[in-house]
C-alpha cells in the first residue's frame, strides 16, 4: 500500500500554499490525485458563486498542470463518486479540508465512516479558518456570542505559520478519467453577465497573493480611516479569494501581523475584519440556525414582508435611492459589493421596506462571487436586528446621510448610475448589459422615484419595532 495513491478531495481550497490537507496528501511521497466533485454542495451554489467556482477550478487546473499534476473533475455525491474513484485508482487514502456548516459536517461524517469501514484511510484537516471553532471558548467554557470579547480572545492567540507549498506532486501511474470543466458548464446561468464580471474578478492563487501584497504595500496604512469609502481603493478585496480558498487565512493573518509589528496604522483594524469572518464561522458551527433562521428566536414573530414588487425593485437597483441602487448595481458589474454598501442596502430592504432578511440573503447568495455562507447570514442578521452583536433595531441607516459621509463627491454613485451622469462610464453602462434581458432596463429611461420616503420608512420601521416590543416584552 505504500505506492497506493492518495486522493486529495479539493473543495474551497484552490491553492498550493498554506494548505494542510494538500501537505498531508503529499507528505509520504505517494502519488496524489486532486479531485473536484460536482456534488450536492456544488449543485446548490447560486449563479455567480457557481461561475466563480468554475473559474477557480480552471485557474487551479492550470497551476497543477504546471507541476505535472491534474485536477480531476467528477460528477456525483461523495458517497458514490469517491468509492468509484478508489476502485479505479487503487488509492488507499482520501484527505480533504474540513467543513463547518451542518450539511458539510453531516456529509463528511458519513463519508469518513463509510471509507474507514471499507479499510480506506480518511482524514479531514483544518485550513479555512485561523482556529477550529471548538477550540475558542469563553471563560465559562462555551461559545462566544458577541464579537468584541471574541476578538480579545483571538488577538494575542498564536496562529500557526502558513505552510509552504509542496515542492512536487507525484502523479499516479495512470490518471482516472474526468470531465472537462467546460462540460460541467458552471457559468451557464450567467449568460452575458459572465464577461462583464470576469473583467473585475481576480482569479487564482497568484492573483490573490498579488492583491495581498498590493494592499500591504500601501492601502493598509489608511485602512482604518478609509475602509468605509466605496469611492476609494482602500480595501484589500481579498474576500473573493478567501471565499474560494485561493489564499489561506493564515497567510493573510501573517501579513497583517507583520504590518502591525511595523507600525502600519490600519493593520489592527484589518486584522479585526479578518476575525469578523472567523466569528461568523464560530457562530455557524455552534449555532447553525444562523444560516437559515433568526439567530434570536424571539424575532420569529416580527412582521417582515416576504418577496414582492418592492424587493424586486431593490434587486434591480431601481429603488430611487441612489446610494442603495449604486450598491445593487455594483453586484452585477463586479460580482461583489463594498461592505459599507452591503450594510446600507440590507438596512434599506429590512428596515425601510420591512422585507425579510432572507430575501436579501438569498439574492446575495445568487449574485456574489465572494459569497461566504456564514459571513452572508451573519451580516444580514446583524443589520436586520435578529442576529448577534445586538445593535438596536432602531439603528437604521439613512442612505442619504451615508452617501454624504462616505461618497462625498458622488464618485461611487456616478460610477454605477448611468441615469444620473451626463456621460456614463463603462461600469454604469455595463450594468444594463449584464442584467437579464427580461428586466427590460434601459439607461435612457428616467431614474425612478423613491419607493418610499426615507423618513416615512424609518418611522414605519420604528413603529413595527415598538409594536413587536410591546407584544413580546423582554424579548
Amino acid at each position: 500500500m505504500t505506492e497506493a495513491p492518495v486522493i486529495w478531495w479539493v473543495r474551497r481550497d484552490f491553492r498550493l500554499a498554506d494548505n494542510p490537507a494538500l501537505v498531508a496528501a503529499a507528505a509520504g511521497g505517494r502519488p496524489v490525485i486532486p479531485v473536484l466533485l460536482t456534488d450536492e454542495a456544488v449543485a446548490g451554489l447560486g449563479t455567480a458563486p457557481r461561475w466563480r467556482l468554475g473559474e477557480a477550478a480552471r485557474a487551479f487546473a492550470a497551476t497543477l498542470a504546471d507541476m505535472g499534476s491534474r485536477l480531476i473533475l467528477r460528477p456525483g455525491a461523495a458517497l458514490e463518486a469517491l468509492p468509484r474513484l478508489l476502485a479505479e485508482t487503487g488509492a488507499g487514502a482520501v484527505v480533504w479540508a474540513r467543513a463547518y456548516d451542518p450539511a458539510g459536517i453531516a456529509r463528511d461524517t458519513a463519508v469518513k465512516a463509510a471509507l474507514r469501514a471499507a479499510g480506506i484511510a480518511a482524514e479531514s484537516h483544518p485550513g479555512s479558518l485561523l482556529h477550529e471553532p471548538w477550540t475558542v471558548e469563553t471563560a465559562a467554557g462555551g461559545p462566544f456570542r458577541v464579537y468584541t470579547p471574541f476578538w480579545r480572545a483571538l488577538r494575542d492567540r498564536e496562529v500557526p505559520a502558513p505552510l509552504p507549498p509542496p515542492a512536487a506532486l507525484r502523479p499516479p501511474a495512470a490518471w482516472p478519467a474526468g470531465l472537462p470543466i467546460a462540460a460541467w458548464r458552471p457559468g451557464a446561468g450567467m449568460d452575458r453577465g459572465a464577461a462583464i464580471v470576469a473583467r473585475n474578478a481576480r482569479i487564482g492563487e497568484a492573483a490573490a497573493r498579488d492583491r495581498l501584497a498590493a494592499f500591504m504595500a500601501g492601502p493598509v496604512e489608511s485602512y482604518a480611516a478609509l475602509r468605509d469609502r466605496p469611492d476609494l481603493p482602500a480595501t484589500s478585496r481579498l474576500s473573493e479569494n478567501l471565499a474560494w480558498g485561493e489564499i489561506g487565512p493564515r497567510t493573510v493573518w501573517a501579513a497583517g501581523m507583520a504590518a502591525l509589528r511595523d507600525g502600519r496604522a490600519g493593520a489592527e483594524t484589518f486584522l479585526k475584519e479578518l476575525v469578523w469572518r472567523e466569528f461568523a464561522w464560530h457562530l455557524a458551527f455552534h449555532t447553525p440556525r444562523i444560516l437559515t433562521d433568526n439567530w434570536r428566536p424571539e424575532w420569529d414573530g416580527f412582521p417582515w414582508a416576504g418577496d414582492g414588487d418592492l424587493a424586486e425593485a431593490w434587486r434591480r437597483g431601481m429603488t430611487g435611492i441612489p446610494f442603495v441602487d449604486a450598491g445593487m448595481r455594483e453586484i452585477y458589474v463586479t460580482g461583489t459589493m463594498h461592505n459599507r454598501l452591503r450594510m446600507i442596502a440590507a438596512s434599506f430592504l429590512t428596515k425601510h421596506l420591512l422585507t425579510h432578511w432572507r430575501v436579501g440573503a438569498d439574492w446575495f447568495a445568487d449574485c456574489l462571487i465572494d459569497w461566504d455562507p456564514a459571513s452572508n447570514a451573519m451580516g444580514w442578521q446583524w443589520v436586520a436586528g435578529s442576529g448577534p452583536d445586538a445593535a438596536p433595531y432602531f439603528r437604521i441607516f439613512n442612505p442619504e446621510a451615508q452617501a454624504s459621509r462616505f461618497d462625498p463627491e458622488g464618485a461611487y454613485r456616478r460610477r454605477f448610475l448611468a441615469e444620473l451622469s451626463p456621460r456614463p462610464g463603462q461600469d454604469a453602462l455595463d450594468f444594463f448589459r449584464a442584467v437579464p434581458r427580461s428586466w427590460g432596463l434601459d439607461p435612457a429611461r428616467p431614474y425612478p422615484a423613491p419607493l418610499i420616503g426615507l423618513e416615512a420608512g424609518r418611522a414605519r420601521a420604528l413603529a413595527a419595532w415598538e409594536a413587536r416590543r410591546r407584544a413580546a416584552p423582554g424579548a
